[in-house]
């Protein structure tokens, strides 16, 4: 959308009285007054309005996604199309109408002043000031920041009363405009965190250790093939599939590529070549993925480049290995100056699901329409290196499995802003799309430094960092949250795995490499409960069953967060009760043996366990796809219903936070889920669902 002009001046004006009649009814009101410094718009200034409309049906959504993902419903596999699902959750005809009558019997607006946008979630009038402040009974002020830029929005606004019913709210209105810049379009800097990651972006789930020299065979393991041997020690995509019985992979199907979402963290194609000539050899070393730039994100790099770190390295190198033939597609999101930090922007996911679903772009959901300023990246950006072209709203396809390895504490981001994440996620689940994202690799604690503590953990006036802090997007029901597992140096492939555990701190003091600080000798599978969101029902069961058993955790004090989210940590209590468990599933994510910057090194982390759970779907996807059958789509609704077709683990914790956090136990847990992979029990149960 090009704005006309905005602020072009900042004097008063007089002329049409600014009231509303008895007709109309308040909407929306401010509960702390503008300052009363702010300058009232000029009235000739050209305004950009925007009004959200009440979606429908958003209440039958998880019903919807339940009806096409569990396995007992007679419409299993019937996902939607895109349009369908655009058109399920857009206004109502009768409200599309009812609002615009409203605007054009005004005398004010007329047909062609009227923008109506893809998932019909929105309508846009650019008006001058005085228009706007006629229709909707308020007076409009503008308040400038220090840098320049200025926000405009009212203390209150009336609409008629047969439209009110229609209106989710109206920007700029009780919710100020974006950052504008006088006589351009332009948005300012965003806030500053504290505690981000030195990378900027997003955290990285995992470390760089190297091996552990004083390493010996186990006697178990002497009579397997040499690839299997030292499993324990260095897995390979070799040992991967003997943990999971993970078949040769043959098809290459268009249909079924699978994508990685990247993020500050670039690859390397010489490191990857590197893997493949040494531990995948059924891959041609030339292999490349599909890369796709995403509002300026570039990726390869060298391999001495500052951007990479590892990440996406080892997503590339499991993701490939593991379904080659199949082809993967990299969706690398964000240019340099948001995601290395330089914006200090922290928002998450935003303009990668932007790109994939132009009706996110404008979708208004908790009162949000589109991206946050402040929060999200903004397009053009004119910072050097930054992307010149506009958001890109709808440009891709989404691949039908997507890995994420990247988190953030999920108290960071506001909580509409994740629901309307999670609405979205939701969304492509209809679609028949699986969004796996690793749960986090320290504990019940995010990152260390998150939220001003060494070790992540979350404080209040009374307690002082033994909160729990839970991961997002692993909180939201419709994502399939991820944990990692392990083999201890004694174990063979044949062993049973544990919860993903080791101190890295006296690892590396061991081995002379790697970080030695204290957050470190917490390095954990990541795993809780969430703040924000609640266990869906195909979950609540399991859940519940978790919480009855006689485990250590139970001494630990709790508490019951309310619906915003608040009272986190009230009576003493270390984690919510009553949330969203996660992670759903785990695979390994420890001692893999790859090339970063073309010297080999050993990685840890659930940004290991990710893709190769995406893997394994995308797998069971190609056997489907070849009797003629359509993609799982959201897998946790079957998975929940027959925990079976995985490997239970029951050994293991998730310290952190000044106590063992949860335990592993029989059936799911908060540490590794419903367990691993079991391919051959998993396709048998796939392939015969509809």
């Amino acid at each position: 959308m090009l704005w006309k002009q905005f602020l072009v001046h900042s004097s008063f004006f007089t002329g049409i009285a600014v009231s509303a009649s008895l007709s109309h009814v308040l909407h929306e009101k401010r509960e702390i007054p503008l300052p009363h410094e702010g300058r009232r718009v000029h009235g000739d200034s050209i305004i950009p309005v925007r009004i959200g409309l009440k979606q429908t049906n958003l209440h039958t959504g998880y019903e919807r996604l339940m009806d096409i993902s569990h396995p007992s419903s007679p419409n299993y596999g019937k996902h939607l199309s895109k349009e369908e699902v655009h058109s399920i959750f857009s206004p109502a005809e009768e409200t599309l109408e009812t609002v615009k009558s409203w605007l054009l019997s005004s005398g004010t607006v007329s047909e062609s002043d009227i923008i109506e946008y893809e998932n019909k979630g929105w309508i846009a009038i650019d008006m001058p000031a005085k228009h706007a402040e006629s229709l909707l009974g308020t007076t409009f002020y503008e308040l400038e920041g220090s840098n320049g830029d200025v926000r405009i929005g009212c203390d209150e606004y009336y609409l008629p009363v047969h439209v009110s019913d229609h209106v989710d709210y109206i920007k700029p209105g009780v919710k100020l405009s974006p950052p504008l810049k006088k006589k351009k379009r332009s948005f300012g800097k965003r806030a500053s965190r504290a505690g981000k990651a030195s990378q900027g972006g997003h955290t990285l789930p995992h470390v760089q250790p190297p091996n552990d020299p004083s390493w010996a065979l186990p006697p178990a393991a002497k009579g397997l093939p040499p690839a299997l041997q030292n499993c324990g020690v260095n897995i390979t995509p070799t040992c991967i599939k003997a943990l999971y019985g993970l078949p040769d992979a043959t098809h290459k199907q268009p249909e079924n590529a699978m994508g990685l979402f990247e993020t500050s963290d670039t690859f390397s194609q010489e490191d990857i070549s590197l893997f493949f000539q040494h531990f995948a050899t059924n891959v041609p070393a030339d292999t490349k993925p599909k890369v796709i730039s995403v509002d300026g994100g570039s990726a390869p790099v060298a391999p001495s480049s500052s951007l990479n770190g590892g990440e996406s390295d080892i997503d590339l190198d499991l993701a490939i290995s593991l379904i080659y033939p199949q082809s993967v597609t990299v969706y690398q999101v964000d240019d340099l100056p948001n995601s290395s930090g330089e914006t200090n922007t922290t928002g998450f996911l935003n303009t990668f699901l932007d790109s994939v679903d132009g009706s996110y772009c404008s979708y208004s959901a908790y009162g949000i329409t589109g991206d946050s300023p402040g929060i999200d990246a903004s397009y053009p950006d004119s910072l050097p290196g930054g992307y010149k072209g506009k958001l890109e709203c709808g440009t891709y396809e989404l691949t039908r499995v997507v890995s994420i390895s990247y988190g953030e504490a999920e108290v960071y981001l506001p909580k509409p802003y994740v629901e309307r994440q999670c609405n979205e996620i939701l969304k492509l689940g209809l679609q028949g799309h699986t969004i796996l994202v690793a749960s986090g690799d320290y504990g019940v604690a995010s990152f260390p430094g998150s939220n001003g503590d060494e070790e992540g953990c979350l404080s209040t006036n009374t307690m002082n960092g033994t909160i729990y802090n839970p991961d997002y997007p692993a909180g939201c029901p419709y994502i399939t949250a991820v944990g990692a597992t392990r083999l201890y140096p004694n174990d063979t492939v044949h062993d049973p795995e544990s919860a993903m555990q080791v101190n890295l701190t006296a690892f590396n003091i061991a081995t002379g490499a790697g970080p030695t600080s204290e957050p470190y000798d917490f390095f954990a599978t990541g795993g809780g409960f969430s703040n924000y969101f609640k266990p869906a029902f195909f979950q609540a069961e399991a859940v519940a069953s978790y919480l009855e058993k006689d485990l250590p955790f139970q001494k630990l004090p709790y508490y019951e967060a309310n619906a915003d989210g608040t009272n986190i940590g009230e009576n003493g209590g270390v984690y919510n009760r009553i949330g969203r468990g996660y992670p759903d599933v785990s695979a390994n994510g420890a001692f893999l043996l790859t090339y970063v910057n073309q010297t080999q090194g050993t990685f840890f982390g659930t940004s290991l366990a990710s893709p190769i759970f995406g893997a394994v779907v995308t797998l069971l996807n190609e056997e489907r796809t070849a009797i003629g059958k359509g993609p799982i789509g959201f897998i946790n609704p079957a998975l929940y219903a027959n925990p079976s077709v995985l490997n239970d683990i029951t050994n293991g914790s998730n310290p952190n936070c000044g106590s063992e956090g949860f335990q592993a136990s029989q059936g799911w847990d908060p540490v590794t889920g419903l367990g691993t992979p079991n391919y051959s029990r998993m396709r048998e149960y796939f392939l015969s669902l509809p």
